[in-house]
């Protein structure tokens, strides 16, 4: 986990797929970056063909939430990292918590798909957080739409807690 850490230290890549947190940018090295596949199963990982960068499972992340897959429609028209999310039928509120170093400036990164997964076509709504700080709100308007985001954040404490709170009742999955 020390390695794992000293990775998280320089970024990193959120999505209801994939979750990335960066504070240098280096062209291809991935020193220092981490990208993160929401619901890949535990102890898998990839390089993604198309932009060889390199995903892990959040499984050592979170403790909530269930793996599903998206639509077989969705799997053929999104890159490899949308294909598994994270669900979260239960709470209002979920946390990913990743260990970084404190007072250092990270680029993070949030992509999300609902996919259809659940095959009820029912759009997830939900509020981002970054520790107790607001950051967006997530609206899909299409079940097979990517949304993204990204911010420079300076993080005081030596972990980041990246959470949502659920708008609704009912399942929401998310890629981080």
């Amino acid at each position: 986990m020390h390695a794992m850490a000293k990775m998280i230290a320089n970024s990193l890549f959120l999505l209801l797929g994939a979750l990335s947190f960066i504070a240098t940018v280096q062209g291809q090295d991935q020193s220092g970056f981490i990208s993160i596949d929401c619901g890949l199963p535990e102890n898998s990982n990839y390089t993604e063909k198309n932009t060889g960068i390199n995903y892990i499972s959040d499984a050592n992340f979170i403790d909530s939430g269930v793996s599903k897959t998206v639509s077989s429609q969705d799997k053929t028209t999104h890159p490899q990292y949308f294909n598994y999310l994270r669900s979260f039928p239960n709470g209002i509120r979920n946390c990913y918590r990743i260990n970084v170093t404190s007072v250092t400036r990270y680029l993070i990164r949030a992509s999300f798909l609902y996919g259809n997964y659940d095959g009820l076509n029912k759009l997830p709504e939900f509020d981002l957080y970054l520790g107790v700080q607001f950051w967006d709100m997530v609206k899909f308007t299409n079940s097979s739409v990517s949304i993204n985001y990204e911010i420079i954040h300076t993080l005081s404490l030596d972990y980041i807690l990246f959470a949502w709170l659920t708008k609704a009742q009912g399942h929401h999955s998310f890629q981080l």
